[in-house]
């Protein structure tokens, strides 16, 4: 079991190996912004590490590296065990879908001398929190000819942001004697992009707001205003994940729930050869809004892919698809709150996770007596223990806040539906869901340490 700070403990080639690992988890928080790019990137570097597509193997062995992919926003990287499949797999499960705002499918208006994107907020926000803050739009526009088009406006120092404007202080008394979540209404979450009219000879002159930037964005990207009923367009916190602390032991981004997992547990696979049992990491979408959609955990997509590798490992067997995910174990790699003296009041101390505390297992999340958790078992708790204390991986256990105060769910109860051992196994967080969030490094590096373990040494 850890105890609370492990930065002394380490030695210099340790101290090498953390802070070149978060200087690279730092470069993915910059670059996956929006689930499509963290898939783009988790493929990138499977490819470099020796992963090749499931479509390109005639059968399997051990060994093998392969993954699959849907619709540019989940995939599953497998490393073949020595073992058959029926007899489990040894999954890492984050997802890569964090909360934002979504531009509308006619999102672009003007009134009152300015030009707005309207939008619909993802996710469990703080709607107050968006208001002034420098905003990025990142995503993909598809054309009615198929071609896509990448957007990202905001990220280059030379580039321009976007935001939401907050009332003067001035005149907001009302405002302010309201509660938090009735500061701003969803429905006006509105981003400014622009007061500049077009140069233009229309006689009658309307919407000149709206067509200069329909211009500027037509010019850059080649698309027409039309063409975003079928855009998928994000608004995130505009800028790169930074060390937080004058003693630069933190990370502060955006997007870290769920990413940080995703990066750790993906560093871990990219490193294993030969597992005892098969290994997986698998990347998911819509966790933030319930799992759901052909992307999301609740759709078949692991249960085809496992379905793929018996076929292709020991003959087509629905028995033996049934076996493989019965026996199996996960990992539901979610991030969870870190104790937070500012706000002592929402956590029980004993049984909150701590920064630099190695990674967090929670047993069960949930609230109003652990409804909706997945309460995973005292046996499969210490095979666990016995794994990580082996491999020198620090973790502790931790609960979601003080009881009846609040929670939140994972994916761990979906996969257990098939029988399998799960348990959540997250980073802690401060302000998990703010638009930018807090992560310690010792968590980071310790989470990859136990994530890589689990995989290459679980039973």
């Amino acid at each position: 079991m850890a105890d609370k700070n492990r930065w002394e403990e380490y030695n210099e080639s340790e101290l090498n190996e953390l802070d070149a690992l978060c200087g690279e988890y730092k470069t993915f928080l910059n670059n996956g912004k929006t689930e499509r790019e963290c898939i783009k990137i988790i493929k990138s570097m499977a490819l470099e590490a020796g992963f090749k597509e499931l479509k390109g193997f005639a059968d399997l062995k051990k060994g093998d590296k392969f993954f699959i992919e849907k619709m540019g926003k989940t995939i599953a990287l497998f490393v073949m065990g020595k073992k058959p499949v029926e007899e489990g797999i040894n999954i890492v499960g984050a997802h890569v879908d964090s909360p934002r705002l979504d531009l509308k499918q006619n999102p672009i208006y003007e009134t009152d001398g300015l030009c707005y994107a309207d939008t619909h907020y993802y996710g469990g926000i703080k709607k107050y929190q968006w208001l002034e803050t420098p905003l990025a739009l990142h995503g993909v526009v598809v054309k009615k000819d198929g071609t896509s088009v990448d957007i990202c406006i905001g990220e280059d120092a030379d580039d321009p942001v976007v935001v939401i404007s907050d009332l003067l202080v001035h005149l907001s008394q009302k405002q302010m004697s309201g509660k938090a979540n009735e500061i701003i209404e969803g429905e006006k979450l509105d981003i400014i992009l622009g007061n500049r009219p077009a140069v233009s000879d229309d006689e009658d002159g309307k919407e000149q707001l709206k067509k200069n930037v329909l211009n500027i964005l037509a010019e850059k990207y080649d698309f027409e205003e039309d063409d975003l009923m079928s855009a998928e367009i994000e608004a995130v916190p505009a800028g790169k994940a930074r060390d937080c602390g004058i003693d630069r032991s933190m990370i502060m981004s955006y997007g870290q729930d769920d990413r940080v997992c995703a990066f750790a547990s993906l560093k871990g696979i990219l490193e294993i050869d030969e597992p005892e049992r098969t290994a997986c990491c698998l990347f998911v979408d819509k966790e933030e809004i319930g799992s759901v959609g052909a992307t999301g955990m609740h759709s078949h997509f692991f249960e085809n892919v496992v379905a793929e590798i018996v076929a292709l490992s020991a003959g087509e067997s629905e028995l033996k698809v049934r076996r493989a995910l019965e026996n199996s174990s996960m990992l539901s790699a979610d991030v969870t709150a870190a104790y937070d003296p500012m706000f002592a009041f929402a956590f029980d101390k004993k049984s909150a996770a701590q920064f630099t505390g190695g990674l967090a297992l929670c047993k069960y999340t949930g609230s109003r007596g652990k409804s909706g958790s997945n309460d995973a078992n005292a046996e499969f708790i210490a095979k666990l223990r016995n794994i990580f204390d082996d491999n020198n991986a620090k973790f502790q256990f931790a609960e979601l806040g003080r009881v009846d105060v609040g929670g939140g769910g994972t994916i761990a109860y979906i996969m257990a539906n098939y029988g399998m051992e799960v348990i959540d196994a997250g980073v802690p967080l401060l302000g998990m869901h703010a638009p930018y969030e807090i992560s310690s490094k010792v968590d980071v590096y310790e989470s990859y340490k136990g994530y890589k373990a689990f995989m290459n040494e679980m039973i």
